[in-house]
């Protein structure tokens, strides 16, 4: 019996994509081994569960995903704050887990769904469709066929001698067409995607992309449907390289502006003393600043990030009487 195959057509875009990757993840590497601080993996975290959340409609902003995480009181409800510790809580697993394993990739899902539904970490039982308001974009295969396919996929994976940026983008497209749990198919896939990279390149395992594609969001649902079109993975595995290198590119200035960061960072910790809570406005008026977006982008959201400084109100994020105090660490 020959051995599955997902259908793929290898095209010139996409080996200048896996090329144009493998050498911002080569330089990458090599800037961010030593500086890839417990600090910076946290914060990369927690932007990757919040878009990745954010994408099946959890509200939660990057802020109360922290102070959730944080142990703190958050204003929102029950069940979106237990997907973010649940999401927390998986990726945090994720070293311990390998790509091509069944029982991994149901343990996955039983941490990441906990509380949510009632088969968590276990196959769906009955049919199921991806919606996009009240339009249905694809029907999955039926429950009957769902061991079958996945254990194709999963030994595919596991003998796979593809580049793994192709094989992993190529896994994310099969498990969203297979769809094989009655919730949590969209974060799962990304999560095992993730996991796949992070087998190749430990630094990607904290890149990221999953806000990109947030950003993104009419397009990774429209090269889902493409493919789906197309009978093959190809318009689905272009987007995801791109969204890749594009995730990959905002780390790279991430890292060419870090010293002129940690110098605005700096200034905002000298104006703002231990004990002592500020509003914006405030800080900007010490600091001499006129321009908010500046003052957001280079001063506020790296310091939040980092975990130096936190608000006084995580459950209101965007209240005008906010403050902000810098933190015990």
């Amino acid at each position: 019996m020959s051995q599955y195959l997902p259908p793929l057509t290898v095209t010139p875009r996409m080996l200048a994509l896996v090329a144009d990757i493998s050498e911002q993840v080569g330089a990458l590497t090599a800037n961010r081994e030593v500086a890839l601080t417990p600090q910076l993996r946290r914060g990369n975290r927690i932007r990757t569960i919040q878009a990745s959340l954010a994408i099946e409609n959890n509200t939660l902003s990057v802020e109360q995903v922290t102070a959730v995480l944080e142990g703190k009181r958050v204003l929102g409800l029950p069940r979106e704050i237990q997907e973010v510790r649940n999401a927390f809580a998986t990726y945090e697993a994720m070293s311990g887990w390998l790509p091509e394993r069944q029982a991994d990739l149901l343990a996955a899902h039983k941490l990441l769904m906990m509380g949510l539904i009632d088969d968590a970490g276990q196959f769906r039982q009955g049919g199921v469709g991806i919606y996009r308001g009240q339009r249905l974009l694809h029907m999955a295969p039926p429950a009957s066929r769902l061991q079958p396919l996945m254990h194709d996929l999963l030994r595919w994976l596991g003998a796979s001698d593809w580049h793994p940026l192709i094989s992993s983008c190529v896994f994310h497209y099969e498990f969203e067409f297979i769809h094989p749990f009655a919730d949590g198919n969209g974060r799962m896939g990304r999560l095992w995607q993730t996991l796949i990279l992070s087998h190749w390149r430990p630094v990607l395992a904290y890149l990221p992309v999953e806000s990109v594609i947030c950003a993104q969001q009419e397009a990774y649902y429209g090269a889902l449907a493409a493919a789906d079109q197309a009978g093959e993975a190809t318009p689905f595995v272009e987007f995801m390289l791109q969204a890749l290198r594009q995730a990959l590119a905002e780390a790279s200035e991430t890292d060419q502006v870090t010293d002129q960061v940690t110098d605005q960072v700096a200034r905002l910790l000298e104006v703002l003393k231990p004990g002592v809570a500020l509003r914006a406005n405030e800080l900007m008026e010490r600091l001499e600043l006129s321009h908010r977006h500046t003052f957001r982008a280079n001063y506020l959201k790296p310091a939040l990030a980092a975990g130096l400084i936190e608000m006084t109100d995580p459950a209101a994020p965007r209240s005008p009487m906010q403050q902000y105090r810098r933190t015990s660490r």
